[in-house]
């Protein structure tokens, strides 16, 4: 587990939020010297403006959804909003759309059907939202390869381990040329879902609504738009 202290938590100060997040860029860094991302950085000067003080935390995603889930007032970003998470969770304020796509090297697909009568092993983040998407798509357990942290599914593409690879699109699309100059074929979207900052589902309400508040109000004076700028520039 990696802990990371941001902001004042000293001579006094409230006891630091823990704010669980994985290595998803560019919506979110462990390791970065420009900050924790685009979802990350959103996430963090919310809780800063609102005064609560940011304990960083990267557990495999799994295990932090699970242990954020059954803990109080815990923070976690970026989360899904879908319907197998709904009630597991306090949804504070969504951050920015995801898109969803089947990533290959050899075919573009144009439907979840198409893709089940196509690939044999799609690689998808162990516990992430594309995981649950594609069981409740129907897709076998033999055809669902779970990639663990640590595992790169780009890197499994190139092997020929999976033939395709179901993800965010922004993910995939800054991944893929850090690894190959492969073309890679994109299908059709196949899934959207917006991204929260989301809190334990016992989370104290007024937290809740001083970072939606918080949330909102860098929203609007479009903070967003330089942060996502600072990882995806022109």
């Amino acid at each position: 587990m990696f802990a990371l202290l941001t902001g004042p938590a000293a001579h006094g100060e409230p006891a630091p939020i823990e704010l669980h997040i994985l290595d998803a860029p560019p919506l979110t860094f462990v390791d970065d010297p420009r900050g924790y991302g685009i979802v990350g950085d959103v996430a963090v000067a919310a809780m800063n403006r609102a005064g609560y003080p940011v304990k960083i935390h990267v557990l495999p995603w799994a295990r932090a959804q699970k242990h954020v889930s059954e803990e109080h007032d815990h923070l976690i970003t970026p989360l899904s909003r879908i319907p197998g998470r709904e009630t597991r969770f306090t949804w504070i304020a969504a951050i920015m759309p995801m898109e969803r796509a089947f990533f290959s090297l050899e075919q573009r697909v144009g439907s979840f059907a198409q893709a089940r009568g196509t690939f044999h092993k799609i690689g998808v983040g162990l516990g992430s939202a594309q995981e649950e998407i594609l069981r409740t798509e129907g897709f076998r357990d033999d055809q669902i390869y779970p990639v663990a942290i640590g595992e790169n599914p780009a890197q499994l593409l190139l092997m020929g381990r999976i033939d395709a690879w179901f993800n965010g699109v922004p993910e995939s699309r800054y991944i893929w040329p850090r690894v190959s100059k492969r073309k890679l074929l994109m299908s059709l979207v196949g899934s959207k879902a917006d991204l929260y900052l989301a809190c334990s589902k016992q989370c104290d309400p007024k937290m809740v609504e001083d970072l939606r508040d918080a949330v909102e109000s860098l929203r609007a004076e479009g903070a967003f738009k330089r942060i996502h700028d600072t990882y995806l520039p022109k």
